[in-house]
């Protein structure tokens, strides 16, 4: 299933599907249960476009390399260019959506790159690795350092974590990427992960929420 931006009134985005820019390690806790050490700085790495797909109507993962672990997110829209170094106010304008993600990750794979000192790009980067929801608006998310993402795999709650936990808040992330690179309209930025990652399994029935503003069902197909 082709994907397109839209809000969850159903009105479509016109920004084209850009890159998704992903920060590792955004939280502490779940840094430590893959014992992996928390970064000095953003731990920062991108998605390509090609890479997501709806989480409406369910989803599919590979099933022939190794565990695929689900790491809900925070996902953020945005609407307008950004470089250099924007101000606070600047990147709060240029944010257009909020939504829960899915950051699908292949772990035994990624787990034999990293013994090897290779990039992880094989292990994140594959068709459907990046599962996304509709957007509320931007203006809908007064405090953007209290939101939380939940997800709940077979009704059983399995990450509950909120953005006020994160070791580089949102606005503070997004001024630090475009001091490396430049954000564009349709850009998507995956903000992390909190404790309590695992693998997903064909037929899982998936409740993935931003906590008070957002909830929807899905499944592996």
């Amino acid at each position: 299933m082709s994907y397109q931006h839209q809000y969850i009134d159903g009105t479509r985005i016109h920004f084209p599907l850009g890159k998704v820019v992903c920060i590792g390690r955004n939280y502490a806790e779940h840094a430590k249960e893959l014992d992996n050490p928390v970064p000095s700085e953003p731990l920062l790495f991108i998605k390509p476009g090609s890479c997501v797909v709806p989480l409406e109507g369910g989803f599919s993962i590979p099933v022939d390399r190794g565990a695929v672990h689900y790491e809900a997110e925070i996902a953020v829209l945005i609407g307008k260019p950004l470089s250099r170094t924007p101000n606070q106010e600047e990147v709060l304008d240029a944010i257009s959506g909020f939504a829960p993600a899915l950051d699908l990750t292949l772990r035994d794979v990624q787990a034999r790159l990293k013994e090897k000192g290779y990039p992880w790009e094989v292990a994140k980067a594959f068709d459907g690795a990046c599962v996304l929801a509709p957007f509320v608006p931007g203006s809908a998310i007064e405090d953007l350092t209290d939101i939380g993402i939940r997800l709940s795999i077979n009704g059983e709650v399995r990450q509950d974590g909120n953005s006020r936990d994160m070791l580089n808040p949102i606005l503070p992330m997004i001024q630090h990427i475009c001091g490396h690179f430049s954000l564009q309209p349709g850009d998507v930025l995956l903000t992390g992960t909190p404790v309590g990652v695992g693998p997903l399994s064909q037929g899982d029935e998936l409740v993935l929420e931003l906590v008070g503003h957002s909830r929807f069902v899905s499944r592996v197909l």
